[in-house]
């Protein structure tokens, strides 16, 4: 496994840290990587209107911190994204049950949701049909991880005056259909580059957003194991 990051930092693990600071920043980042899966899946799975899901993703990550819900996570039972996925369908049967009136945030926001940018991701997915919701939101999952490493690999690109190379990966590789995606020779007149220097770039970009989403992906499992076992997946 030399081709995967060396710093293997896990926030799942640093969810049961003696320190609350260390908790607290943990649990942040599983929020950012999870709301917009848990969002979706709410939508979806339980037909609950765009307020409702909100109200319910953000009210079960207030409890889940509150609680220390996650706390409870056993490695050796399940991945992390199975148990927060149990957890929540759990969260979401009772509130629905005891017919639960939730406010958004209650005062006490934890979870940023954007409800225009989730809503129309969903609108431009099929939400009929949906036969098996556990691989629905493991997609969901690695769509908001790709979009994590994206970010990062626009930010690590700014930084270093890379804007092109960024720009040649988001307008080829993120691409939304083969209809949007241009040729390497239309990318080298539009960024005034030879077809070798799109090549270049390209093949930069992807080595790098390839590092960015491995590392994204250490920080959400628990174990080296399972995140072996994750990255073999993702990269064949």
């Amino acid at each position: 496994m030399a081709s995967f990051p060396a710093t293997r930092h896990s926030v799942v693990a640093a969810i049961r840290s003696d320190r609350a600071d260390v908790r607290r920043s943990a649990f942040d980042a599983l929020a950012e990587a999870y709301w917009k899966p848990a969002f979706k899946y709410v939508r979806l799975k339980w037909r609950a209107s765009p307020e409702e899901a909100a109200d319910l993703t953000q009210a079960f990550f207030l409890r889940a911190f509150e609680k220390d819900f996650f706390s409870g996570f056993d490695p050796a039972k399940a991945r992390f994204r199975t148990f927060l996925r149990t957890c929540l369908d759990r969260f979401v049967a009772n509130a629905r049950q005891a017919d639960a009136r939730l406010k958004r945030g209650g005062g006490a926001t934890l979870v940023p949701i954007d409800l225009v940018e989730a809503e129309g991701e969903l609108a431009q997915q099929a939400q009929d049909g949906v036969a098996d919701f556990d691989a629905y939101f493991h997609r969901e999952w690695l769509r908001s991880l790709f979009a994590a490493a994206a970010g990062r690999l626009r930010a690590a690109c700014a930084a270093r005056g890379r804007d092109k190379r960024f720009a040649l990966f988001e307008q080829y590789d993120l691409a939304r259909d083969e209809t949007e995606r241009p040729t390497y020779a239309e990318l080298a007149r539009r960024h005034g580059l030879s077809a070798a220097d799109v090549t270049n770039e390209l093949a930069a970009a992807r080595r790098e957003f390839r590092r960015f989403v491995l590392a994204a992906l250490r920080e959400q499992c628990a174990t080296d194991e399972e995140f072996e076992a994750e990255a073999r997946t993702l990269t064949g």
